[in-house]
């Protein structure tokens, strides 16, 4: 299978490693400092998996790609109108787009720009970051892939996909109804991220503080209203393991959102909160905890993107 991975940070570098490792053909698609250090260096990953370093093919032009099997998309939620764009001339009509980051409406956004045929549905697990240029640092949380059709049928690409994570040796589940998998992944991120963006801590001072957990758990709760008035059939238990498993994560967790913030990068504040916000709109249910989060980060989102 021939595999292009758009975007090598903490996701695409981890998962796109693990492809190469495993026989694969490989190409990552990076840029400036990264491009460079894994052109000269390779890419580097350090994981409670164990460590290991590959030598890929990388390039920033996409012109150099022909023919993709599959496409990874690695990059953050807020870029991937773009990236569809930039992807459009190698999409063959076999090749498969999987959408890998965090958010509720990714594989929409790819859908509204590339032929639908071509797009998948999916969403991955690991606590991940570039650690420096070319060295990926995976170091809480079993890495996996949860995919599949977008209309939840189990085709023949998506079992050969299946069998190529698997050969690939990372955790990875086919999906039998995929939007409710990227909900619930969606409920645990947006309603830890904001709140940790706001607090600037980590997850274990989090946990110290009632009133903190007390917003988390109406967070969650106006985005479980959000989503059962889309069909979406997220639950009180759902709720309740979304804390359950931000109880569970290590002390000095944050999340990936929460260290853009603190290191003045642009954010996926308006995917996450910021979209259960106009959805609230949209739908006549009120978000006010969300909404409060949403306008108190707000204003230094705006500055960081007024600068690009």
């Amino acid at each position: 299978m021939n595999i292009v991975v758009f975007g090598t940070g903490g996701v695409g570098g981890y998962f796109g490693a693990k492809l190469h490792k495993a026989g694969f053909k490989v190409t990552f698609v990076a840029r400036g400092k990264q491009l460079e250090a894994i052109k000269n260096k390779g890419l580097q990953i350090k994981s409670i998996k164990g460590d290991f370093t590959i030598h890929p093919e990388v390039t920033d032009d996409i012109q150099n790609l022909t023919s993709p099997d599959l496409i990874i998309l690695g990059v953050k939620s807020w870029q991937v109108t773009d990236v569809a764009e930039t992807i459009r001339p190698i999409v063959h009509k076999t090749t498969m787009v999987l959408p890998l980051q965090n958010g509720a409406d990714n594989a929409d956004k790819l859908r509204a720009v590339l032929n639908t045929e071509n797009i998948l549905a999916g969403l991955c697990k690991i606590v991940s970051k570039v650690e420096d240029y070319g060295v990926i640092n995976h170091f809480a949380y079993e890495p996996e892939i949860i995919f599949g059709e977008y209309n939840n049928e189990q085709t023949a690409r998506v079992k050969q996909l299946k069998s190529v994570f698997d050969r690939a040796g990372f955790k990875n589940k086919l999906s039998e109804n995929i939007h409710l998998d990227i909900w619930r992944k969606y409920l645990f991120i947006t309603t830890v991220s904001g709140i940790g963006a706001l607090t600037r801590s980590e997850f274990g001072l989090m946990k110290q503080n009632g009133e903190i957990m007390g917003m988390m758990l109406k967070t969650a709760q106006e985005i479980k209203q959000i989503a059962n008035a889309k069909k979406i059939p997220i639950s009180d238990a759902d709720v309740e393991r979304t804390l359950k498993m931000f109880h569970q994560m290590p002390y000095e967790t944050t999340a990936s959102m929460q260290r853009d913030v603190m290191q003045g990068k642009p954010s996926e504040l308006e995917n996450f909160n910021g979209y259960i916000v106009k959805q609230g709109l949209e739908l006549s249910i009120e978000t006010p905890v969300n909404s409060f989060i949403y306008n108190c980060l707000l204003p230094q989102e705006n500055s960081v993107r007024a600068t690009l």
